[in-house]
């Protein structure tokens, strides 16, 4: 459950600021930037549905979740294929969210 709901806050700090970026930069409607202003809020509210005890950790473990989405959508959407070096930089973000989240910690 903590992994799709890292990806749907993603998808709505991604895709807010997409339509943010269409209304301002490309001069849509802005209703755009309405719709997208909601899918920010939507965007900070997910993130308090994850198990994970601290703040910081999960915002933390989210911004390497972040990366690779931001690559991806780059791909899928602005059509912007990733090189070698946005892969291997995404793999590593994903082994730091793996350390971030899953390492064994001293709970005192």
């Amino acid at each position: 459950m903590s992994i799709l709901l890292f990806i749907l806050a993603g998808l709505a700090e991604i895709g807010g600021g997409y339509l943010i970026w269409l209304w301002l930069r490309e001069s849509y409607s802005p209703w755009y930037g309405v719709i997208g202003a909601f899918v920010i809020i939507l965007y900070g509210i997910i993130p308090t549905l994850q198990p994970f005890p601290t703040f910081g950790r999960v915002y933390a473990a989210y911004g390497g979740v972040f990366i690779i989405l931001s690559i991806l959508w780059g791909w899928l959407i602005d059509k912007k294929t990733p090189d070698v070096y946005d892969w291997v930089g995404a793999f590593i973000c994903l082994i730091g969210v793996t350390i971030i989240l899953y390492a064994p910690r001293d709970i005192s």
